[in-house]
């Protein structure tokens, strides 16, 4: 089998890929079927140079290969007819703007593989860059923090290196003594927590970040099941929650008398309950005034992300009295960080990890006959035709 890396053509550009050279050389090791091919690319992470180094060559023409990797979505005009892709295609949600790309896909009989629906048998996803985003997104919390206030500047993570990089820099700030809650324990949480332990942030449990007052900046990490409750009363858990979303409300506003930097780490399922409303945003005892929104619903769950940002232009401000956008150092502004592609951002630690779990999980599957189901759930196309588990997206196809 060959296997072909293809380069990002999206704007803006993407500098991430499936298989660092060291990934590579371990699946050419471990499969002594496989070939690898990289098509030249100008800007990924990891130069052309450095994968000729580790012997694995160079091609423009994937053309002869049989499987096609790539991180975000493949113009229209650069997908190649009858081949496999393995790609983020942003579709299965029925992303408007991506329903000619599935359209093109189904015209040109491909088979497509999206990595969001890799998963197991129960249904857990495989691969992900969930955890770079949080480490991205809590970096980038404190950077507008410091921006809104104009009590320190941190660089953009983009220039910085890798993880280490940026707990270092995090670790030159002075902190006033506030308060710093996160959402969620999933990969995404539990990347930011790792931005927080790294700087030497204290933790403190949910009693006392809600009713004492610190000497020293502190931080609170909870999960559904701490900041929403059950309409009727009875004590729920996170499992019910999941399980039976439409029967709680949300109990996070006690949070938000309290909270100066919020870090939105969660995951947020189809009728869940808003953590706060545009409404809650407007009460005298609101207090948030910096929000990284690292899920990035846009006018959902964090009432104050309106839209994305961008790498480019990461911090934008929301006026709850208003309901509109702002200027973010305005005094009464929540200064919102949400940018929707926070991993691009740490190319090179982002690319090490989805590899490793790419190489680990998926890979295996191209040589054992898929004995595991774990391509077969994740085929999308197949002959020009919606796959029985994706048929949902004709009416989305057919434009309805």
């Amino acid at each position: 089998m060959k296997i072909g890396l293809i380069r990002e053509r999206k704007t803006p550009p993407d500098h991430r890929v499936v298989l660092s050279p060291k990934a590579c050389q371990y699946v050419l090791e471990h499969y002594p079927d496989a070939e690898i091919a990289v098509e030249p690319s100008p800007i990924r992470v990891f130069t052309d140079q450095e994968y000729e180094d580790a012997q694995i060559p160079l091609q423009t023409d994937l053309g002869d290969c049989d499987v096609l990797l790539g991180v975000k979505e493949v113009p229209i005009h650069a997908l190649i007819p009858g081949k496999k892709y393995f790609f983020f295609s942003h579709t299965i949600k029925k992303q408007p703007y991506n329903r000619e790309l599935l359209r093109a896909i189904l015209e040109k009989k491909i088979e497509l593989y999206d990595h969001e629906v890799l998963t197991n048998t129960k249904g857990t996803r495989l691969v992900a860059f969930g955890r770079y985003a949080g480490i991205v997104g809590a970096y980038n919390g404190f950077r507008a923090y410091g921006l809104k206030y104009g009590t320190f500047a941190l660089p953009k993570a983009e220039t910085l290196p890798d993880k280490e990089a940026l707990i270092a820099e995090l670790r030159k700030i002075k902190l006033p003594n506030i308060k710093v809650l996160l959402t969620g324990r999933g990969r995404v949480g539990s990347g930011s927590r790792e931005i927080l332990d790294g700087m030497g942030l204290r933790q403190v449990n949910v009693g006392d970040y809600l009713e004492k007052d610190f000497d020293e900046p502190v931080f609170c990490q909870i999960d559904a099941s701490e900041y929403n409750k059950r309409k009727d009363g009875v004590r729920g858990n996170k499992a019910d929650f999941f399980a039976n979303p439409g029967e709680y409300k949300s109990n996070f506003f006690r949070f938000t008398r309290v909270t100066d930097l919020y870090i939105a780490g969660h995951f947020y399922g189809d009728g869940a309950p808003y953590l706060f409303t545009r409404e809650d945003a407007r009460h005298p005892e609101f207090k948030i005034r910096v929000v990284a929104d690292i899920s990035c619903d846009i006018n959902g769950p964090v009432a104050s992300t309106i839209r994305p940002s961008t790498i480019a232009d990461p911090v934008y401000g929301y006026d709850p009295q208003l309901e509109a956008e702002a200027d973010f150092s305005n005094p009464g502004v929540i200064a919102v960080m949400a940018v929707d592609n926070l991993p691009a951002e740490l190319p090179r630690d982002a690319s090490r990890g989805f590899g490793g779990a790419f190489v680990k999980h998926v890979i295996p599957a191209f040589f054992d006959g898929d004995s595991e189901g774990i391509l077969e759930r994740a085929r999308m196309t197949h002959q020009g035709k919606l796959t029985p588990r994706y048929t949902y997206l004709q009416d989305y196809v057919d434009g309805k």
